[in-house]
């Protein structure tokens, strides 16, 4: 995809100067460093700094809280850059484009002030909890909930499926509150500080090769004061998609770069593997389904680029709409990508030193989060299609 939407009316010389420079970035790190960080139990400590220095991390927060006033948009490019150099971070998604979108949209000043140069600068990072081991993708049936006790918060509930829960600052949970007006449970933000008593976590056991761990947490009676309420009581489900939007739109992006990584590889393999007279990708049986992965991927990259564009115009139900079809499309390209790249190298392509088997987990990764393909399907028939719930 070296010439992928060179068009200055699809894509702007800024955009791709960025692209330029963070591919400059991730190729001096590059896949057997992420390997290595992984075999190591480490986190991309080095990678993640750098790329904060540069002013990448947060390139989508507000300039006068340090970040670069630009929108995801320009950070659905950096995770995409990241990705197709063999080592994406995915607390991108989560840190700066859910967590610092939705304070920088609905927190308060204080909050602002207190989280956004930090995760701008990379000093700080945060989590989100919504998914609960009974609710799946039902965010009606989530159960933590919060209930005012004098000026205090007091939380109760279960999450499963966090990233990073141990090295971010806080974590932002999504609880439900009772509404004074109509006894309605409504969906509310809450900050919680990674040692605040009663929040407990214990790692999920995942068959994933990422630096970033999965938790599970417990809420036990967790007291917070009143600020630590992101935004206000009562917009509810606005608060929430203003964070879920980026959410699938980074998804894709990380989507992206594992495809184009794994079809990088495979074409390189193709292009100097010879078994017969000419290399093995001068055979159409090879070369075509590459030909048709490439194609996927830029089909998915240029439903990012619009659902990006749309969100950071402020088209929030245009967004949602784009940005769920975004993901589709990214995930399903990924995963044939990386089938089709393990399957172009045969053998090799199980072997640790070419390094595309543990891929083809990780590829399952975007259909299954942060919303399962079939929910997507369920979205774009009910809301787009105007077709009828079975639900």
């Amino acid at each position: 995809m070296s010439n992928a939407l060179s068009n200055p009316v699809i894509e702007s010389e800024e955009h791709r100067a960025l692209r330029t420079a963070v591919a400059a970035l991730a190729k001096r790190y590059g896949r057997e460093y992420f390997a290595t960080v992984v075999a190591e139990g480490r986190h991309t400590d080095e990678l993640w700094q750098e790329a904060a220095k540069a002013g990448y991390l947060g390139v989508n927060l507000p300039e006068e809280y340090g970040g670069g006033g630009a929108g995801i948009t320009e950070l659905s490019l950096v995770l995409e850059e990241l990705g197709a150099a063999g080592c994406p971070l995915l607390m991108l998604v989560v840190s700066p484009a859910i967590c610092g979108t939705v304070i920088a949209r609905f927190g308060t000043e204080e909050q602002k002030r207190a989280w956004l140069p930090g995760l701008a600068d990379g000093s700080r990072k945060m989590a989100f909890g919504i998914t609960e081991p009974e609710a799946g993708s039902n965010s009606h049936r989530i159960t933590t909930t919060a209930r005012k006790e004098g000026g205090d918060w007091i939380l109760n509930g279960r999450k499963i499926f966090v990233s990073g829960v141990d090295i971010a600052d806080a974590t932002l949970i999504v609880g439900r509150t009772e509404d004074a007006g109509t006894g309605k449970l409504k969906p509310c933000l809450f900050l919680v500080p990674r040692e605040t008593p009663g929040f407990g976590r214990s790692p999920v056991a995942m068959e994933l090769a990422a630096p970033e761990k999965q938790f599970e947490l417990t809420l036990d009676d967790v007291r917070l004061p009143a600020d630590a309420l992101v935004g206000d009581e009562d917009a509810g489900l606005l608060q929430l998609f203003a964070g879920l939007n980026p959410e699938r739109i980074m998804t894709a992006a990380f989507a992206l770069g594992m495809g184009r990584y794994a079809l990088a590889r495979a074409v390189d393999y193709a292009r100097t593997r010879q078994v017969w007279k000419e290399p093995i990708g001068a055979h159409q049986a090879l070369a075509h389904p590459l030909a048709q992965c490439h194609i996927e991927l830029e089909l998915a990259a240029l439903m990012m680029r619009k659902a990006a564009l749309l969100y950071d115009a402020g088209d929030d139900m245009a967004a949602g709409e784009a940005a769920n079809m975004a993901k589709y499309a990214a995930a399903e390209a990924a995963v044939h990508t990386v089938d089709q790249a393990v399957h172009t190298l045969g053998g090799n392509g199980l072997t640790r030193e070419y390094g595309l088997a543990s891929l083809v987990t990780a590829a399952r990764v975007a259909r299954i989060a942060p919303v399962s393909r079939e929910m997507i399907l369920n979205f774009v028939s009910h809301q787009s299609l105007g077709l009828p719930k079975s639900y």
